[in-house]
């Protein structure tokens, strides 16, 4: 065997040496300059001679197969013994050609167990209203429904409030936006500050006012500029009830691009913020413009300890069926919920708009007369050309009477006898002046209303709070419990339609190349946040708190915010103006290791010399990961090792041959296709909201053929075709676990030269899926989704911030994505995605601007083929799970491991080595979704406690987590459960406790380690 073993290593050297030989030679002739300046003079006899050269070292070649041969089956000897170090030697090729990689004793394929998800076949949510049922119960007509345009006539007996009066409580706000026609800076200094300026007067000057207050990016701007005096006298409102603060997210998210871990760190820096600067807790959940709404929010809402939530845009026929039916209150449940743990209670506004003209009562008509603002002499007036009247002794009666007709008619629409009016609209109260016309007018609007008994209405300013607890005293519950006879309602609210036709699909895939961009900075900071949390704890450990950089810690906060300040609805949207696109990326260009904000990344060039480079890996990931990894070094001449000086594979160079088909027919054959949609040549077009096309898709088409090159090396194969558009990569891993199951797809898109047109990939299949197809919800959930025939091609496509997936009895498959795009599937068997769009003209949604700033963007996708087992099949069409090994494919592919180049040592060998904070990997199914210091009320220098947010995705049974941070790295000083943005507080646990969480949950602990 020693002989034998001998053998194998003289004639794997001198092979080596051969090839190695070779490879100088031709790397001399390829690069010495001489030589290629007289290559156009290169004699005959030279050509011969080379020629002859070639043919020897084919032959040479040849010889060296049967060497390989024999290297091959004594490696295979050896690996059945287990005797081969896992890295200590390089791949090598099968007897079919196909590259190998040494024995690894280790388990690295992730074992998928049939009962993996076994929870999902027991557990349906038990309510009255599914939205996928309600889609396919409506008929989705627009039929002119009088006065209220898109609902019905409203009538009423007079005497129906005889017993029980009638409660209105009007609430005034303005919706800022945190960029959108203007940047967030111009904003603030046009309008918002002055709002607030107002404020601080205006609501003192009567105790009965009342206001509430969204976005804590704009207040807290504020408040760092205010005097003490203003301080204190903001304070002082919220403390008494005149302000509210709703929601309180650091922005008012968009629900459809926006993944999970985005929407909830801007809430967690939104509270804490609220927290730290006034001890305020927001209550109820205010969402007056985000263009459709996802059922991950209420679930994150009620994690955060709010009770009540508000909705606004939402289709106009699902409006007018829940007024129909007096749905229009319901408790929001999750789809896996099988008792009422979830449950949130949710108002939806049931008028066109939330300005004020669509918010009294059906008719806008005479709603627009009770604008204060828009009274003669102002630059704002009422389409229907009636203007408001100031109110007066004389006319105070008349007035109310008109507008009590509004609110009763409102109320009959509603299960109880309190009705919520919301006074506002974009930017409103900026002036002193409009302050004084709406409170004065109402004012004396309310006491007429309310010195007549006669008229059975109580009517008053009021908060969003003040609202919901009217409405759970009304019905005799407590907050945030599902009042008598209110439905239980599941599901989501896209596709968002407006008005006719017009679905606001478009936007799920406006500016790709800022979507592609929020979701590696996501990524990013959340590695930042776990590594400063755990240098912060090893500092203290060992006895160097006070040495740690400060600065580091505002670093944080500011990438936290710049983060946070762009999951607001109209900007990873990709609905606001051109410079405010702009000024968003220059603030994410701090975060990001780009040349410009508008820049596609550059990897580092690591440059070799004699003495050896450093390079340290981060997995970000709680798991260990076996994968490769992509480096750009200067020089084909590497030998990558280990920290303990193992060898690792490496794949230094791809070798260029013809284009081939990769065709398995015991497999499920995918084709990918590139369409091209155009937009309406009608008025109506395609913009940053709408999507309206011309019809079908076109096939993409251009007149040459594609260029077309193949990859192939030892650690991964891949194909690359390039179109005069589109240059689309598709690899395969050849290595174990995860990174090894799913093809790597990255379509790098440049339609600058293109008008009008919206690039689609569409991938066709022979799976049999029916019309039914399957798309997230942030990154958390799965909805599942019907292709309707009645309705509008754009209305069947849905928003895809992680994937979607199509499915029959055999097979599943997995479109994974690393950037929210929009997505359907028009037939069985079909998953279509639409990669990018330029788009001419405004589609009339107040933006003003076409979709013109087209970047040059690279969208990835990774797909994979499931197999299914009948035993895992749900009874269920209102219910779906991803597996685990789809719950860890899009891990990987939102969360690479990251390549950081240490810079030259000159002295010696640097300080790095491996930390590995966890004493065991976490279970595949548990994801650690931060890792966040949050400063102390105490000390603002730095963060003294974490936050660690874990999501238990998908598992058979429950089970217990036990914090496994290692016993010898950290000690818990504390372990508190914690509401989802840290503002409410259980008992602390002992340092012993394990964490039972129950499947789909998401709990947050303070820790503090040392």
């Amino acid at each position: 065997m020693k002989l034998k073993k001998q053998v194998t290593v003289c004639g794997g050297a001198i092979f080596c040496v051969a090839v190695f030989s070779l490879y100088l030679m031709l790397d001399r002739v390829q690069h010495d300059p001489a030589r290629r300046q007289s290559a156009g003079n290169f004699p005959r006899s030279q050509i011969s001679v080379l020629q002859n050269r070639i043919e020897q070292l084919e032959q040479l070649l040849e010889e060296n197969h049967q060497i390989i041969s024999h290297i091959k089956d004594s490696v295979l000897e050896l690996t059945d013994t287990g005797a081969i170090s896992p890295s200590g030697h390089l791949p090598f090729r099968s007897a079919n050609g196909s590259w190998v990689l040494p024995f690894d004793g280790r388990p690295t394929f992730l074992s998928v167990q049939p009962l993996d998800c076994q929870f999902a076949l027991g557990r349906r949510s038990q309510t009255d209203l599914q939205m996928l049922d309600v889609y396919s119960l409506l008929s989705f007509d627009n039929v002119d429904g009088g006065v209220w345009k898109q609902g019905f006539e409203i009538t009423y007996e007079p005497n129906e409030w005889d017993d029980e009066p009638l409660q209105v409580f009007v609430v005034p706000h303005s919706h800022n936006d945190p960029g959108w026609i203007k940047t967030f800076d111009k904003y603030y200094n046009d309008q918002t500050q002055h709002i607030f300026n107002n404020m601080v007067v205006k609501l003192a000057e009567d105790p009965r006012r009342k206001f509430i207050w969204s976005e804590i990016s704009f207040f807290a701007k504020w408040w760092e500029s205010a005097d003490v005096h203003k301080q204190e006298a903001m304070r002082k409102l919220i403390l008494s009830g005149q302000l509210e603060m709703v929601t309180g997210g650091w922005v008012m998210t968009d629900e459809a691009s926006a993944h999970y871990f985005a929407m909830i760190d801007q809430l967690i820096e939104g509270h804490q913020w609220l927290e730290k600067n006034l001890g305020v807790t927001p209550r109820s959940g205010w969402a007056v413009d985000p263009f459709g709404y996802s059922a991950t929010m209420p679930y994150l809402l009620k994690r955060a300890n709010m009770s009540s939530m508000l909705i606004q845009r939402v289709h106009y026929s699902i409006k007018k069926h829940f007024a129909a039916t007096r749905s229009l209150e319901f408790m929001w449940r999750q789809t896996w919920d099988i008792e009422s743990g979830t449950d949130m209670f949710c108002h939806m506004m049931p008028f066109y708009s939330y300005d004020v003209p669509h918010t009294c009562g059906p008719d806008p008509k005479i709603c627009c007369q009770f604008d204060f603002k828009r009274l003669p002499g102002s630059r704002v007036n009422c389409p229907w050309k009636v203007p408001p009247r100031a109110i007066t002794d004389a006319n105070v009666a008349e007035r109310a009477g008109v507008l009590l007709d509004q609110y009763r008619k409102k109320s009959k629409l509603f299960r109880s006898k309190v009705l919520l009016v919301p006074l506002g609209d974009d930017f409103r109260f900026d002036k002193p002046l409009e302050w004084d016309q709406q409170y004065f007018n109402y004012q004396k609007l309310f006491d007429y209303m309310n010195s007549h008994p006669e008229m059975h209405v109580k009517a008053q300013f009021a908060t969003l709070t003040d609202y919901f607890n009217a409405v759970y005293k009304a019905n005799g519950v407590a907050p945030g419990t599902r009042p008598p006879d209110y439905p239980v309602l599941s599901g989501d609210f896209f596709a968002y339609a407006d008005r006719e036709d017009h679905y606001w699909s478009g936007y799920y895939t406006s500016r790709p190349f800022y979507k592609n961009l929020d979701r590696v900075l996501e990524s990013h900071l959340r590695g930042a946040e776990i590594l400063y949390s755990l240098a912060v704890a090893h500092a203290r450990r060992a006895g160097l708190e006070g040495r740690y950089p400060v600065s580091d810690y505002s670093l944080l906060t500011d990438a936290r915010r710049n983060i946070g300040l762009f999951q607001h609805h109209d900007a990873i949207t990709g609905t606001a103006k051109e410079a405010v696109v702009i000024d968003y990326g220059n603030r994410s260009l701090n975060e990001s290791l780009r040349a410009t904000q508008d820049s596609l990344p550059q990897r580092t060039l690591i440059e070799l010399e004699s003495s050896p480079r450093y390079l340290v890996l981060f997995n970000p990931v709680e798991q260990e990961r076996l994968c490769v990894v992509t480096v750009l070094v200067n020089s084909a001449r590497v030998r990558v090792l280990t920290e303990d000086g193992q060898t690792l594979p490496v794949q230094l160079s791809a070798q260029w041959v013809s284009a081939i088909e990769m065709n398995d027919p015991q497999e499920v054959r995918v084709q990918i296709q590139f369409l091209t949609y155009g937009t309406r040549p009608s008025k109506d077009k395609s913009g940053a909201y709408l999507f309206l096309p011309d019809g079908n898709a076109k096939p993409y088409s251009q007149r040459e053929a594609p260029v077309v090159r193949v990859v192939e090396g030892p650690l991964f194969a891949e194909v690359v075709a390039h179109y005069q558009h589109f240059q689309q990569t598709v690899r395969i891993h050849n290595v174990p676990g995860v990174d090894g199951l799913s093809l790597d797809i990255t379509t790098m898109l440049d339609i600058r030269d293109q008008n009008n047109k919206e690039l689609a990939m569409r991938l066709v299949t022979d799976i049999q899926s029916g019309d039914t197809f399957y798309t997230d919800l942030n990154g958390f959930q799965i909805q599942p989704r019907r292709y309707f025939q009645k309705l509008p091609l754009q209305a069947n496509f849905y928003p895809m911030p992680a994937m979607a997936y199509i499915q029959d009895s055999q097979y599943r498959l997995t479109l994974y994505t690393a950037q929210a795009l929009g997505v359907s599937s028009l037939a069985s068997g079909q998953l279509e995605v639409i990669l990018d769009r330029r788009l001419m003209q405004d589609d009339n949604r107040g933006l003003g601007q076409g979709l013109k700033d087209n970047k040059r963007t690279a969208n990835r996708f990774r797909l994979l083929l499931e197999r299914r087992s009948s035993k895992l099949m749900t009874k269920t069409k209102n219910i779906s799970f991803p597996s685990l090994l789809s719950h860890m494919t899009s891990t990987i592919l939102n969360h690479e491991v990251l390549a950081l180049p240490v810079l030259p040592w000159k002295h010696g060998v640097p300080s790095v080595r491996t930390f590995a904070p966890l004493a065991g990997t976490l279970p595949c199914d548990f994801h650690l979704l931060n890792l966040r210091s949050i400063q102390s009320l105490v000390n603002e220098s730095r963060g003294r406690k974490m936050c660690v947010s874990v999501d238990f995705a998908c598992c058979e049974t429950d089970e217990d987590l036990e914090f496994v941070i290692g016993k010898k790295t950290f000690t818990f000083q504390l372990l508190q459960p914690m509401s989802l943005s840290l503002m409410h507080s259980q008992p602390p646990l002992s340092n012993d406790s394990s964490i039972n969480l129950e499947p789909m949950e998401i709990s947050a602990y303070k820790l503090k380690l040392c």
